[in-house]
C-alpha cells in the first residue's frame, strides 16, 4: 500500500527547511519519499492521499515510557465519576495501589493515550516489565538506561514536549527515505504554535506506515 500524508506545513526535522504543503510518501512501513506536494503526488500517482490539517512531524519521543505505564494509573473512561480521568501519580497512584489486573488495562490505555500525543519512541529501561505490550502496540524504544531515572519535574507528563522543550529536542529523528514511517500531525499552524500548546493538539500518529491514531 502507497499513501501520501500531507499538510499545509511539513516540518521535515534534521535541520532542513520547513515545506509549505509538504508530502510524505510511504510505502507499506517506509518513507519513500519527502518534499512538496507537487513532486511527492507527481513521482506517485497512484498513491492514496490523506490530507491533514495543520503540521506534519516526525513521530516524538518519550523518554518516561517506563515512569508513564507502570507508575501511572490511567483510568478507565468508566471509572471517570471515582476516579476522573487524568493520569493518577504519586501518592494518589500508592494510595491506589492498583492490582495487577487494573495495571494491565492501565498499560493498554496509557500506550493508547502516548500515541494521542504523537509518540512513536518511548524510554523504557533494560527491566522494564511492559516491554512486551509496548513492542505489541508497534511503540519503537528508546535505547537509554537514564530513562529509568525518576522525572525531574513534579511527575511524568505524557507531553513530551514537557521534557524536549523544542521540535528538535522531541522528535526522534528527521524524515528520511528508506527509514521507518513515523510521523505525527498536530492541529497548529507553525512551529513556534506547536510547542507552545504541546503535543495534545495531535490529530493523527502514524507508526511504521499505519494509521495507529487519528481523532475523532
Amino acid at each position: 500500500m502507497l499513501t501520501i500524508h500531507t499538510a499545509d506545513l511539513l516540518l521535515p526535522g534534521g535541520g532542513r527547511a520547513p515545506v509549505p504543503g509538504g508530502a510524505v510518501a510511504v510505502r507499506d512501513a517506509e518513507i519513500v519519499s519527502v518534499g512538496p506536494y507537487e513532486e511527492v503526488a507527481a513521482a506517485h500517482p497512484q498513491a492514496r492521499v490523506r490530507r491533514w490539517p495543520g503540521l506534519l512531524t516526525p513521530g516524538l519521543r518519550q523518554w518516561h515510557g517506563h515512569w508513564l505505564l507502570t507508575r501511572v494509573y490511567h483510568p478507565d473512561p468508566r471509572e471517570a465519576d471515582e476516579l476522573g480521568t487524568d493520569p493518577i501519580m504519586g501518592p494518589a497512584f500508592d494510595a491506589l495501589a492498583p492490582d495487577a489486573a487494573r495495571m494491565a488495562g492501565s498499560v493498554r490505555r496509557g500506550i493508547q493515550r502516548m500515541l494521542a500525543h504523537g509518540t512513536t519512541h518511548v524510554g523504557l529501561g533494560p527491566r522494564s516489565g511492559v516491554r512486551q505490550a509496548v513492542a505489541r502496540a508497534g511503540l519503537r524504544e528508546v535505547p537509554d538506561a537514564s530513562v529509568l531515572a525518576p522525572p525531574v519535574w513534579d511527575g511524568p507528563d505524557l507531553d513530551p514536549f514537557v521534557e524536549g522543550h523544542d521540535l528538535p529536542g522531541t522528535v526522534h529523528g528527521p524524515l528520511t527515505v528508506g527509514e521507518p514511517a513515523d510521523l505525527a500531525v498536530f492541529d497548529v499552524v507553525d512551529e513556534a504554535d506547536l510547542v507552545a500548546r504541546g503535543a495534545r493538539t495531535c490529530v493523527a500518529t502514524v507508526l511504521g506506515g499505519r494509521l495507529v491514531f487519528r481523532r475523532r
